[in-house]
């Protein structure tokens, strides 16, 4: 297993397999607890399915931001979201998308940035009340964060399977 390290600009140093490492344990202590709830309900219907689905994408982000800690601002900001989706899940409502297409055809390069600016804004957690230098420097964190959740369940499922 490669270790590598990377260090922030504020001076925060990451290992990436220590985060592996909490994300792996947390989200298994996760999936056991899903486990126990799925045994005291038998249903199995698709809604049913559906929830228990919802369920472990939770866990799977919970467990990966609470693995990095509050020093990176998109896992404060996932945890508060999903802390307020739990305690308010009726309140939270799925927004519709729109899409309107433009034939802008000449769109200067600053607008074009600061469109592909907010798009990166919209994907990462707590990005709206990031700085642009900021932004980049978390993106390239939640994405190896991303990459190391994704090795982690297929690690998982690939134990399961044999």
């Amino acid at each position: 297993m490669r270790t590598s390290t990377t260090t922030t600009s504020s001076g925060i140093t990451l290992s990436t397999k220590s985060c592996r490492i909490k994300f792996a344990r947390r989200f298994l202590r996760s999936l056991a607890e899903i486990k126990k709830q799925k045994r005291s309900s038998a249903s199995s219907s698709e809604e049913e399915i559906c929830k228990r689905s919802k369920r472990i994408k939770m866990a799977a982000y919970s467990s990966m931001a609470r693995a990095v800690g509050p020093r990176m601002n998109w896992s404060r900001a996932l945890l508060f979201k999903l802390r307020n989706q739990v305690s308010y899940p009726k309140l939270v409502k799925k927004k519709k998308r729109v899409t309107v297409r433009s034939n802008k055809v000449s769109r200067s390069k600053s607008s074009v940035h600061i469109d592909r600016g907010n798009k990166l804004r919209k994907l990462v957690p707590g990005g709206k009340s990031m700085d642009f230098g900021c932004l980049l420097e978390e993106t390239a964190h939640y994405i190896t964060c991303l990459n190391t959740q994704v090795k982690v369940m297929q690690a998982i499922a690939d134990n399961l399977s044999k």
